[in-house]
């Protein structure tokens, strides 16, 4: 029997969610999430405004809501995506082969994106300036807090999920 697992791929137009469940096959579900599709379509200003921020908020959550119960209960989450190995490292994970992020830290990272969405400047932050970084950051966010991941681990380019 295999420990289930979900591997998060946030792509630039979607994002790609393979779940392996105890009997160890592999289901891909497509969310039409993006980094670049979310900047895109939601956030007309840079950094976006709150409201535009809001918007996308409930967007994302409701897609995400859409596949909650295909995630089986105890799965560990994964990912080798470079630009979450990045979002880890503004968040002050170390540099490692293998990192672990940590829930808690994505949430305090996205409290200090709405410092600036509220006119702080990002580099005050340490936060990059683009508005793909803030998709990236809100799609990663909302995926753990509704699908109640505590960590996610992030691996190098090919790994198995274990």
């Amino acid at each position: 029997m295999t420990t289930p697992a979900v591997l998060l791929h946030i792509g630039s137009e979607e994002t790609l969610i393979t779940v392996r469940n105890t009997d160890g096959e592999d289901k891909t579900l497509p969310l039409t999430l993006g980094s670049q599709l979310t900047s895109v379509g939601y956030f007309r200003h840079s950094p976006p405004t709150p409201d535009e921020m809001e918007t996308a908020i409930m967007v994302v959550e409701d897609e995400i809501s859409r596949i909650r119960h295909d995630i089986p209960q105890g799965a560990h989450l994964f990912s080798s995506d470079n630009d979450i190995r990045a979002l880890a490292r503004i968040a002050g994970v170390a540099e490692n082969e293998v990192m672990t992020l940590s829930v808690e830290a994505v949430e305090r990272t996205f409290d200090r994106l709405a410092l600036v969405i509220n006119g702080r400047p990002a580099h005050f932050e340490g936060l990059p300036d683009g508005n793909d970084f803030a998709a990236t950051l809100l799609i990663l966010r909302e995926f753990m807090h509704h699908l109640q991941f505590a960590d996610i681990v992030l691996k190098g380019a090919k790994f198995e999920m274990v």
